[in-house]
This record gives structure tokens, C-alpha cells and sequence, in this order.
């Protein structure tokens, strides 16, 4: 793999770039404060702008790291940050990156996510040169398996009883795709 960090990808409607503290708000506005968002997620819904704010500052130290990928969403029709998508975890011995995402309510079923996706994928394949990505969600929240399939994503199988998220112990959606099979969605 030839490692190249958080770049500026751009979409018709998306801009996926780097987080600045500048987003705490809008961060904690559109997305990280809705426990409905954060349900079937692994990280705990923000009680405060200050939550969001130490999370990014985080994220902003590792984007020294050049294996860190982290994108804030941004549609560029509202010109701010509607939700996040990140390598959440990256195996150098499989050359594999699995993706985690998500979403402000106000933007579910409007093709965006699988926008974000699909420009990630594309950048993962074809400049970082991962040979597998995949993906995983909670058998109880199916529209997050929806976007993976319109991606390219294929099922893979379902493991019980096999995580933990916000709300408890959960059946986990598997779904993956290794470089020869893909094929651009964007």
C-alpha cells in the first residue's frame, strides 16, 4: 500500500476533507448528539460542543499519522459538516481497510453516504492501493447494509452475537470487496 492520509476528495454534492476545530459545532448540531445516529454505533452520543471539540482535536493529531483516514462530510449545499467517514481499521498484513460511518438524520435516504463511500473506496482501490475494504453493521440497522450493497459491497456472511454498540450486543453484518471485483459506483 502506498499510504497518502486524510487528502480532499471531491463529489457532486461532497466535499470529504480533514476535520478543523471549526466543525466542533456543527459536528455536535447535525449528527453527534442524536442518540438516534449514534443507536447501532460504538461511540457514545456527545453530550456537549466540548465532546465533539475533544474528539477532533484528536483526530487532528493523527492526521500526522499518514495511515490515518478521517473525512468530515460536507455538503457543499449547506457548506458545513453533515457527517464523518474513516478508515476504522487497517491491516498492513491483508492490505485491508474496513470503513465506518455516519450520519445526521436530516440526510439519511438521500444517496449521500453512498456518495462518501463510493469516493472512498475509489481512493483506496486506485491511489492507496488496499487489495480488500469491508465493511460491518448491526443486523438491526439494514439501511446501513443498503449503502455497502449500492457500493459494491457483497455480503459476507453474519456473526451472532458478535459486538457491541449503544445498543448492546449485537448481530454483526458482514460485507467486503477485494480489488479485482471492483468496479467504480461515482
Amino acid at each position: 500500500m502506498k499510504h497518502l492520509g486524510t487528502v480532499t476528495l471531491e463529489t457532486p454534492r461532497l466535499i470529504l476533507r480533514k476535520y478543523t476545530l471549526e466543525d466542533s459545532e456543527s459536528m455536535f448540531r447535525n449528527w453527534a448528539n442524536d442518540d438516534e445516529v449514534s443507536r447501532f454505533l460504538t461511540w457514545p452520543t456527545h453530550k456537549s460542543v466540548q465532546d465533539s471539540r475533544e474528539i477532533i482535536s484528536m483526530w487532528i493529531n493523527e492526521y500526522n499519522n499518514e495511515k490515518s483516514y478521517m473525512w468530515c462530510i460536507e455538503l457543499k449545499e449547506v457548506h458545513e459538516p453533515i457527517g464523518g467517514i474513516s478508515v476504522v481499521h487497517l491491516s498492513e498484513e491483508i492490505s485491508s481497510a474496513e470503513i465506518g460511518y455516519s450520519i445526521g438524520k436530516a440526510y439519511w435516504h438521500q444517496g449521500i453516504t453512498s456518495e462518501a463511500l463510493s469516493a472512498i473506496m475509489d481512493f483506496l482501490f486506485n491511489q492507496v492501493g488496499v487489495n480488500r475494504i469491508e465493511a460491518k453493521h448491526d443486523s438491526n440497522n439494514p439501511n446501513s447494509g443498503k449503502v455497502m450493497m449500492s457500493c459494491g459491497l457483497k455480503y459476507e456472511g453474519t456473526r451472532l452475537m458478535a459486538d457491541r454498540n449503544n445498543s448492546g450486543i449485537c448481530d454483526v453484518v458482514l460485507y467486503g470487496l477485494i480489488a479485482r471485483d471492483y468496479t467504480p459506483t461515482i
